[in-house]
């Protein structure tokens, strides 16, 4: 089968999901072309982008879109040639979703239950097109290891205002306060777009004397090593679609703790998660204070989540079957 592919923003999600389409079927990656003629360059540039997303339409039996996005709002424009699947991860739910022709696409893959209910209020009319498969991890990448619990708590993540990092340090003030021997771990170093956010926590640090107790890292080439230096991993988010690190953490053995935002409870059993400050520290002393043989159980339980349900090695077939069903109907 042919089969297309249109990716311009991260493959961080997509890796082991285009190897697998590849293996089965033969692919084309779209590749935006620019050139920079002294005249009519945007006109000139707009030509050669259409041309080459309607010939990716024309030449496969089925695109798959990784992100539901501007490229997806383009081709929604054009005639429909092929069939077109396309994965909604989160952010595009509050930028591009509006301005897609959705009557054109004929499966749209929700990360979360949460995310499908909230796509489905805005637009119920096409809820038989909508399928749920959620993101994944690989376990073989991220093993189980332990440790003698040391208090190192961790968070990984992009330092941006949605992730709420702020917070976690100003309930790690408080939590060290009750319990000096606590170390917290903050991994993503600064994004490009929230300086102003790295700057601020960074400061924060320092103003409340936490810098013996707090380790910022830049971004982690190594997150398998990362992890197995973190007793309790937290999420801290307001808004995700399903996130990817607290998976890694729970596969690596980290006890794993989530603010309840819209659908952590599809992720974490209900003992693990919490909305306020005071939840969380009371969760971080409770753990702490749990037998090793129990810390080890529970930590157990929750890599044996990500085994059940968030495979990477099952959820990779189960997407490049959906293309491939979407494929035989064309």
């Amino acid at each position: 089968m042919r089969v297309g592919v249109a990716i311009e923003e991260t493959w961080s999600f997509f890796h082991e999901i285009y190897a697998e389409l590849a293996q089965y079927h033969t692919i084309s990656l779209f590749e935006r072309q620019t050139i920079h003629p002294p005249f009519f360059r945007e006109r000139i540039n707009r030509y050669l982008f259409r041309r080459d997303l309607s010939s990716l339409l024309r030449n496969n039996q089925v695109v798959f879109f990784e992100w539901a996005s501007e490229l997806l709002i383009a081709a929604s424009q054009m005639q429909k040639t092929c069939g077109i699947v396309t994965r909604l991860h989160r952010y595009e739910m509050y930028q591009w979703v509006d301005q897609i022709n959705w009557q054109v696409v004929d499966r749209i893959i929700l990360v979360s239950q949460s995310k499908r209910l909230e796509f489905i209020s805005r637009f119920p009319e096409f809820s038989d097109k909508v399928v749920v498969i959620p993101e994944a991890t690989s376990p073989e990448k991220f093993q189980f290891h332990t440790k003698p619990f040391t208090g190192d708590i961790g968070i990984l993540c992009h330092l941006t205002p949605r992730k709420r990092v702020y917070e976690v340090i100003l309930d790690f003030y408080e939590l060290a306060k009750q319990r000096a021997d606590f170390h917290l771990h903050i991994g993503g170093g600064r994004h490009v777009l929230h300086g102003d956010y790295y700057e601020a926590i960074y400061s924060l640090v320092k103003r409340l004397g936490l810098e013996s107790q707090v380790s910022f890292y830049d971004h982690i080439s190594d997150p398998q090593g990362w992890y197995q230096k973190i007793d309790i991993f937290l999420s801290n988010s307001y808004s995700e679609g399903l996130q990817l690190a607290p998976m890694e953490a729970m596969a690596s053995g980290c006890y794993t703790l989530s603010h309840r935002w819209e659908g952590a409870d599809e992720l974490l059993p209900e003992e693990n998660l919490f909305y306020t400050g005071s939840e969380l520290r009371q969760k971080i002393l409770e753990y702490a204070d749990t037998p090793e043989l129990d810390k080890q159980r529970k930590c157990q339980a929750l890599r044996a989540i990500v085994c059940d349900k968030y495979d990477l090695n099952q959820i990779k077939v189960q997407i490049r079957q959906l293309v491939e069903d979407v494929g035989r109907l064309q």
